[in-house]
């Protein structure tokens, strides 16, 4: 099949997955740190990202491979602590903005755009000690953290994301306790944090759009995580409602507020209020936004950012003792098809996963509002898969070809015939 004009191929890092350089040249310490440091076996083999692939200092040698492997985008995400060692503009390690201005200068002598995440997962410690995402604190934190970067890297950067899966973050660090800081707070930590990130973000593109957008005349957005799901019996009622849910929780949790209405899915508010009456609770778990606050938090993305890796069944699974967690929230097991084949750790193959992911968000109206300062037909997609299984992913590639015409739903390259698996 043939790519259209314009079709951009990149690659992805995170900073504490690359970089090391932990505690080089000023670098305060993250949360990531912290947790990786105390052991107890809560990271594999007790490893840490002391060196990890040790871009800070390799950095030439990862250029070398961008360009070998002819990339046209290139995302990296900054160290909030490399930048500012305690979080706040009161200590600026220039030591961080030289290294961060090596690279987008050298991406762009080299003929590849940057694009730059705010935040990939690793919150200053400093941060942390007072209580990190679930603080309202952090908000006002995380804008004068973007403020610095849009202002020291702005001249040169176009393309920003502010939070990487915020939707997987804010469970998996705040509610289940399995990423930094490591302490589970079951049913209501996720919710909590989450609300913030979505605070968070919406105040760093206000910034943006207010104060750097005229002169600097780039995009800003956040990057949801979305995992498609199926019913796992679809003659069941039930699993029906409970795929539905599933999808409004993982992705319409975070896109709605942000590009459609500003406040969360009727169904989540409801389904956690009910839980929280259910359990004895005053009030929903799920913290209320103001009406002020809707107000701030709709419209602000310039374009739509979507990770997809894989797909599961949902089947409905009653929560009859009332217990705390989001799983039992949503009141749904989740799990994959025995046939679907494995590609590493939890990602299964499924490209068909990815056309309807796009297909609901088009059919959702949570592209609508996109309209404001990009050019048309703008559109974040990342593929994952190991390379034994890249042949099962062109037929989710086809996908990004309709993209530049957001209102055709069925036209296709001529090379690529159509299926029922890659089109229903």
């Amino acid at each position: 099949m043939a790519f259209p004009e314009g079709f951009g191929w990149g690659a992805s890092t995170a900073a504490y997955q690359v970089e090391g350089g932990w505690d080089a040249d000023g670098k305060g310490p993250s949360v990531w740190d912290t947790f990786t440091h105390q052991g107890g076996e809560r990271v594999f083999k007790n490893q840490t990202g002391d060196v990890a692939c040790g871009s800070y200092t390799l950095w030439e040698e990862d250029l070398k491979c961008i360009k070998q492997l002819g990339l046209t985008h290139y995302r990296f995400s900054l160290s909030w602590s490399r930048l500012l060692p305690d979080g706040t503009t009161g200590f600026i390690n220039q030591k961080g903005i030289d290294y961060y201005n090596k690279i987008i200068d050298d991406l762009l002598t080299n003929g590849v755009t940057p694009i730059v995440t705010l935040y990939h997962y690793d919150l200053p410690q400093a941060l942390e000690d007072k209580r990190g995402w679930l603080s309202e604190a952090i908000i006002e934190s995380f804008d004068k953290y973007a403020w610095f970067c849009f202002s020291t890297f702005g001249d040169r950067v176009k393309h920003w994301i502010t939070i990487n899966e915020p939707n997987v973050f804010a469970l998996l660090a705040y509610d289940f306790g399995i990423y930094p800081p490591g302490v589970p707070h079951f049913g209501t930590g996720g919710y909590q944090a989450a609300h913030n990130l979505i605070k968070a973000h919406a105040r760093s593109w206000h910034s943006y759009d207010s104060l750097f957008r005229k002169e600097q005349k780039g995009v800003v957005s956040l990057a949801i995580f979305a995992t498609w799901v199926e019913p796992a019996d679809p003659n069941s009622v039930s699993d029906r409602e409970a795929a539905k849910r599933a999808i409004a929780f993982c992705l319409d949790f975070f896109a709605k507020p942000i590009f459609t209405d500003g406040d969360y899915p009727e169904v989540v508010k409801s389904q956690i209020a009910f839980m929280s009456k259910k359990q004895g609770y005053p009030s929903s778990r799920l913290p209320e936004f103001t009406e002020e606050e809707k107000r701030m938090i709709k419209g602000t993305a310039d374009f739509f950012a979507v990770h997809y890796y894989t797909t599961r069944l949902v089947k409905y699974q009653e929560n009859k003792k009332g217990e705390l967690g989001f799983f039992q929230d949503v009141e749904i097991q989740v799990f994959p098809d025995p046939s679907w084949i494995k590609s590493l750790d939890w990602i299964y193959v499924v490209p068909w996963g990815i056309r309807k992911v796009l297909k609901y968000i088009k059919l959702s109206s949570l592209i609508k509002s996109i309209a404001k300062y990009i050019v048309y037909g703008l559109f974040w997609i990342i593929l994952s898969g190991s390379k034994g299984i890249a042949a099962g992913l062109v037929s989710s590639m086809l996908i990004l070809r309709i993209l530049l015409d957001l209102e055709c739903l069925t036209h296709l390259p001529r090379s690529m015939p159509r299926s029922s698996k890659t089109m229903d």
